[in-house]
Parts: structure tokens; sequence; C-alpha cells
């Protein structure tokens, strides 16, 4: 299966969607802050991102699902900065504090014509919303250069949807973290009280674009939608609530990673319900709720 964005690229679409992307920019509405400063002119909203692309790193990453990883890894990138918020975010430096390296699109779009040559099965971009437009334009240029590998949009799920349109046709691979349930959970540990409404939203759309996630004959996923789902102490995300939204709303074949990775990062020691990390008897309740709920496209570690 190739790239859907090859399909975009060769009927001239791909040009109307960049101009798109970056007419946002001028009022930036990329995402659901909707700052509305002009980004052009080197303003700066709640991302604190401005009109060129800022990168952390980028490297084969063997961390990430075994559908995405194969054998020679993930071709991510990690933007720089975040529109969402999290108090505890593990990449902190990256999102709070904005380490990383200032590039133009025609580095990145070097950046991933190099992760394809290194043998990766996917470009992914970690954090992207802030930077679609920008992506968009390197993209194109990866084309001609022969960019030829599925696209992964790594995401918090935290997406307006107006962008995720102009996306359509562009991302193989939607992966969203869906985070929290609970409108008071996603003031408190994201600044984002809307979370939980434009999560579903953005799920929907996404879901609507690319189906449920197809896999090859060697295990890689090639499209479709791979949902994540960070597990916080307390039951603070809301895993039962969102087990039932994805199986009325999406689908009860979506290919689900409940993840028990979270640490008491950043800030979070200042907060005592998530001070602490995930039990493995959590995890373990978590894991049979979803199975008993029936789920079987369950991603174990």
């Amino acid at each position: 299966m190739k790239p859907i964005y090859l399909e975009t690229y060769n009927k001239g679409e791909l040009d109307i969607k960049i101009k798109k992307a970056y007419k946002k920019l001028e009022s930036c509405n990329l995402c659901p802050r909707n700052c509305g400063v002009n980004r052009v002119k080197g303003e700066k909203g709640y991302c604190r991102s401005g009109i060129e692309p800022v990168v952390s790193d980028f490297f084969p990453h063997f961390g990430e699902e075994k559908v995405l990883v194969g054998k020679t890894g993930s071709g991510t990138i990690f933007f720089t900065n975040c529109n969402l918020g999290c108090i505890f975010c593990q990449n902190y430096t990256i999102s709070h504090f904005g380490i990383g390296e200032i590039i133009s699109i025609e580095k990145l779009a070097k950046i991933m014509i190099y992760l394809q040559r290194l043998g990766c099965n996917n470009i992914n971009l970690v954090t992207p919303t802030h930077f679609v437009p920008q992506i968009l334009a390197s993209l194109k240029i990866a084309i001609g250069e022969g960019l030829n590998i599925p696209l992964v949009y790594n995401t918090s799920g935290y997406e307006n949807i107006e962008t995720l349109k102009i996306l359509e046709g562009v991302v193989d691979i939607y992966m969203p973290d869906i985070k929290f349930f609970s409108r008071e959970v996603a003031k408190k540990l994201a600044n984002a009280e809307d979370y939980p409404d434009v999560a579903k939203v953005a799920l929907k759309e996404m879901q609507r674009q690319v189906g449920d996630l197809i896999v090859n004959e060697n295990g890689i996923a090639e499209r479709g939608l791979l949902v994540r789902h960070l597990l916080l102490p307390n039951n603070l995300s809301g895993l039962n609530e969102w087990l039932d939204f994805l199986k009325e709303e999406i689908s009860s074949n979506v290919f689900l990673n409940i993840m028990d990775q979270y640490r008491p990062l950043f800030k979070a020691f200042e907060y005592p319900e998530i001070s602490r990390s995930i039990t493995w008897e959590e995890y373990r309740k978590a894991v049979k709720l979803a199975k008993d709920k029936g789920f079987r496209r369950l991603y174990l570690t």
C-alpha cells in the first residue's frame, strides 16, 4: 500500500492544503487554543512557536509499538513546544522548556529522507499540531526527493477539526494519546478544560479519514487509527469512560495501547493524586476491563 500523501501530491492537492494551513498562521487557529496571533509576523501564542519549525531530535525509534517499529525502527521527529500543557509531561524539557533547534522546511525534508534511507518504516511526527503548515511544506519537498513511507501523526488528541480536515489525504496513521475524560481533571493537569470534548470530535474525524489500523504481511502498520491511552494514578485518566466511547462511537476493532509508563515527572510531585507511578495491579485491571468490554486488538508490552 502506497502512502496516501502520494496520491494527494500527484493530484496537485497538496499545494492547496499547504496554502490553507499557512493561512491559518496569520491569525493562528491551528489548535483548539485559537490564540489568534499572527505567527507569520513573528507573534507567538500558547505554544510559543513562530513561523519556522523547531525540532529537538530525530532518530530511528525502537521504543514505539511493534507495528511501527518492526526490525528497522520508526523514523521519529520530536517537535519542540506543545499546544496542550500537561504538568506531568515526560518530555517536559521539550514541551515546556522549549529545548530544540529552529530549522528550515528544507532541512525538515532532508530529515525525513535521511530517516527513510536508514530503513525506518515510517515518519513519526511527535507533537506536530502547531507545525502542520511547515510539515506539509516539507513533505512536498521530501516527496520530490523520493519519500514513500507512511506518515504517522503522533498527537495528544487536542486537535482542531478544521486542521485535521486539511490533513485528510496526507496522514496515513493517526496515533492520538487520549488522556483525560473529565473536564475538571483536564483543566487541572493540562490547562485544557475542553480536552475531553475536543478529543472525542478529533478521534471521530481521524477514524473517518483512515479507518481501523491496517497491518501488512510483515506486521507493519500501513494506514489507520492507533489509539494510545496513558493510565494515570487513581483512575484520573477515565479509562472506563474512554473505552465506552471508543466502542460506541469509534470501533470495537480499534488498535488500542493502554500504557502503564506514567511516572511523576516535571511538576507532578506538586499534586498528591498523581505523585506516584502506575502499579501493576492498576495496569492488570485496566487490561482486563478492556478485554471484558470486547476489545481484542490490545497492544500488550
